[in-house]
């Protein structure tokens, strides 16, 4: 039974030569059938971690962060504003010309 662990960079070479392996294409160190597990304890993933993987998952910003930011907004912080007017979108009109993008 394979289980994977979250070694740190800076203890790499203890859990190497606990017996530990590393799974290059995963990117996560692990262990693979060990009578005695007891050894990398420290390293077992916890129940709060929402994966054993190493990829790092983006932060979450506040809405009040978002919305107070006055770049572009792309991707999961995109957030779609109101429109204020019926002008065409590349048009900038009076009523509309406090929320358009500057150039």
């Amino acid at each position: 039974m394979r289980l994977n662990l979250k070694v740190p960079f800076a203890e790499k070479d203890q859990a190497k030569k606990l017996g530990a392996r590393w799974d290059a294409a995963r990117k996560i160190w692990y262990v693979d059938a060990k009578e005695d597990m007891s050894a990398f304890s420290r390293w077992s993933p916890t129940p709060h971690d929402a994966s054993t993987d190493t990829a790092q998952t983006p932060k979450r910003v506040a809405a009040s962060a978002r919305s107070a930011s006055s770049g572009v907004q792309v991707g999961s912080n995109y957030v779609e504003h109101p429109r204020v007017c019926d002008c065409a979108p590349w048009d900038v009109c009076d009523r509309c010309r406090a929320t358009a993008l500057s150039l």
